[in-house]
C-alpha cells in the first residue's frame, strides 16, 4: 500500500533528500532487482526498521525516492494546448534524459514485481495522467479540441511512446528536436490542432 509514502517524516528534508538520492544511486549501481533493503540500509546508514516503518516495502521506498527527486509535477495552462504539451514534454525530457538507463531498468522490473508497479502508477504515472488529462480537458473548455477526440484518450501513449520507440528504432534518445517533430507530426495533426 503506497499510502506511507504520503506519512510525516521525521527527517529534516536535508536528510530526506540524502537519503532518496543514496536509493536511487543504489538502484542505478546495481539495477532494481538486485538491490536489498538490508543494501539500502547499509548506504543510507538508516535502519532497516525504520526504512520499513516509513516506507513499507522496497517498491514503495524506491517510488518515492523518484517522485521527490522528480519534484512536483506543476500544472500546466499556457492557454494553447499545443504550449502546453510542449511544455509537458520538455519535463518529461528533462527527467528522462537524466535517467534513461534507470528507467528502462525500472520498466523491465515491472513486468516482474506488481508491487513496483503500483508504487510506481500510485506516485508517478497517475499523477502524470491526471495533470494530462487537466491540460486536455481545459482544451475542451477553451475550444480547441473536440471532446469526442477519438485520439483524446491515447494521448499519454502517444507521447510516452515516442521516448521508447526511438531508442528502440534508431538506438538514439528522444531529444528536443524530435519531440518537437513528434509533436508537429503526429500528436498535433490527430487532435486537430495547429
Amino acid at each position: 500500500m503506497v499510502e506511507s509514502a504520503s506519512r510525516r517524516t521525521r527527517l529534516t528534508p536535508e536528510r530526506e533528500r540524502e537519503l532518496f538520492t543514496s536509493v536511487i544511486e543504489l538502484v542505478r549501481e546495481q539495477g532494481y532487482e538486485a538491490v536489498t533493503m538490508d543494501a539500502i540500509a547499509a548506504r543510507t546508514r538508516a535502519s532497516k526498521a525504520t526504512l520499513y516503518r516509513q516506507w513499507e516495502s522496497k517498491p514503495t521506498l524506491i517510488a518515492t525516492a523518484l517522485r521527490h527527486l522528480a519534484g512536483p509535477s506543476e500544472d500546466v495552462d499556457t492557454g494553447s494546448l499545443a504550449e502546453d504539451l510542449r511544455s509537458l514534454v520538455g519535463h518529461l525530457l528533462h527527467h528522462a534524459t537524466e535517467d534513461t538507463a534507470l528507467l528502462n531498468g525500472l520498466a523491465h522490473a515491472v513486468s516482474k514485481d506488481a508491487d513496483l508497479w503500483r508504487a510506481l502508477y500510485d506516485l508517478h504515472i497517475r499523477p502524470g495522467l491526471e495533470l494530462v488529462d487537466t491540460v486536455l480537458r481545459r482544451a475542451v473548455e477553451r475550444g480547441e479540441l473536440a471532446p469526442d477526440n477519438p485520439a483524446r484518450p491515447f494521448v499519454p501513449q502517444l507521447i510516452l511512446g515516442a521516448f521508447g520507440t526511438r531508442r528502440l528504432l534508431e538506438n538514439r534518445d528522444a531529444d528536443g528536436d524530435y519531440m518537437d517533430s513528434y509533436l508537429k507530426g503526429v500528436v498535433f495533426p490527430v487532435l486537430g490542432i495547429d
